[in-house]
């Protein structure tokens, strides 16, 4: 299952993305109401985006970040059709990526 949705559009310019990630992003303060035992930490560190294979943005998270972070920035240089790809690595290791067209 992809847990990344991503939307790239260019106008005048400039390419606008918008992504929402499907992921816990546990803060490993916070107890399970049943066992009353802290939650281990699960969150993701780094949110990368490349335009054609170039980095054009780099996140560093922390645990501060919400339950399915939505996230929106844009940039310059892309036309329809190049190819973006967001990709994520969370604290355990795990990660995702998805590629879309720039429409």
């Amino acid at each position: 299952m992809a847990s990344i949705k991503i939307r790239a559009k260019a106008s005048d310019g400039v390419t606008t993305i918008k992504a929402l990630i499907k992921h816990p992003m546990e803060t490993g303060q916070r107890k399970d109401k049943k066992s009353g035992k802290l939650i281990p930490a699960h969150y993701i560190q780094e949110v990368t985006c490349e335009h054609n294979g170039t980095a054009v943005m780099t996140a560093l998270w922390g645990p501060a970040v919400s339950k399915n972070p939505y996230l929106s920035f844009k940039f310059k240089g892309a036309n329809a059709g190049d190819t973006v790809k967001l990709s994520w690595v969370d604290n355990k290791g795990e990660s995702d990526s998805t590629e879309t067209k720039v429409s």
